[in-house]
């Protein structure tokens, strides 16, 4: 497999409603401290920082669904200012003080919490939580400047990918508001496989069928992602109980119920494949 990333999308036309992404977050800090080797995560890095450049125009606000916030219920993030969540553990002392001062917008917390309740599915604001890493570490790569509103949007401690999907679907009309949703985990995530020259068949396998699912008719993704345990090495790539840093990936298609996904990055890291989608 070749180490050369796919290429991004090209920009969309301006009068297009926002896309919703499911981009990697990488490996606690990775982005902002010395790896081995020292170019592990460049091509991811590139990724991210030219991402902004690819939307119809600058968000009006962010949701964010990441892989590190479960709760029994859907959760956001209500509070004006939210602190930094440093949910990352045995890295560098300056990785714990990095910053990413970007507002909290209370206003669209409660219309996401109205909207999900309203589609009858638990919801409720939580104004103590802070960001997590899931949010703060891929944004200081997309928007260092910090200056758009953000709201965390918890998993359901289910993991329920159906759950998911449903809860993406409520949320699409956010998208015409000029907000921008974006589920925020890994396609690949064992930790114990990483490094590991023997995951790397696999997690191609599991790579290529999940680029198949994104890249299907919105149904027939529909029904492969409800399904995604059925996979070729699905529980190799994503251990059971630990799918957390898939299950976003539900949500940002949800979001997109009705229109086309494809994969928009793809690199070899610790001899897996992680990916990047982009849906609308």
């Amino acid at each position: 497999m070749s180490n050369t990333p796919t290429p991004i999308a090209t920009p969309i036309d301006s009068s297009a409603r926002m896309p919703t992404w499911f981009i990697p977050h990488g490996g606690g800090p990775c982005f902002f401290m010395d790896w081995s080797p020292p170019d592990a995560w460049n091509p991811m890095v590139d990724f991210l920082k030219n991402l902004a450049a690819t939307l119809p125009r600058t968000p009006k606000a962010m949701v964010m669904v990441s892989a590190h916030w479960l709760e029994p219920h859907f959760a956001v993030t209500s509070g004006a200012q939210p602190e930094l969540i440093y949910d990352y553990y045995g890295f560098p002392p300056h990785t714990y003080e990095l910053t990413y001062p970007a507002p909290g917008e209370p206003a669209l917390a409660d219309q996401i919490v109205k909207t999900l309740n309203a589609a009858g599915i638990a919801s409720a604001p939580n104004s103590q939580r802070g960001f997590d890493h899931g949010m703060f570490i891929p944004l200081k790569l997309i928007f260092p400047q910090a200056n758009i509103p953000v709201v965390q949007l918890s998993l359901h401690n289910s993991l329920d990918p159906a759950r998911h999907l449903e809860a993406g679907r409520a949320l699409e009309s956010l998208r015409d508001q000029g907000v921008l949703i974006i589920g925020s985990g890994m396609s690949f995530h064992n930790m114990r496989a990483y490094g590991n020259p023997e995951f790397s068949p696999i997690s191609d396998a599991f790579d290529a069928w999940l680029t198949t699912a994104v890249e299907s008719s919105p149904p027939e993704r529909h029904r492969m992602l409800t399904h995604w345990e059925q996979a070729p090495g699905a529980r190799q790539c994503h251990p059971r109980r630990a799918e957390e840093h898939l299950i976003p990936l539900m949500t940002a298609t949800g979001v997109a119920s009705s229109e086309p996904g494809r994969k928009v990055f793809s690199d070899r890291v610790m001899e897996t494949t992680l990916s990047a989608f982009c849906f609308g």
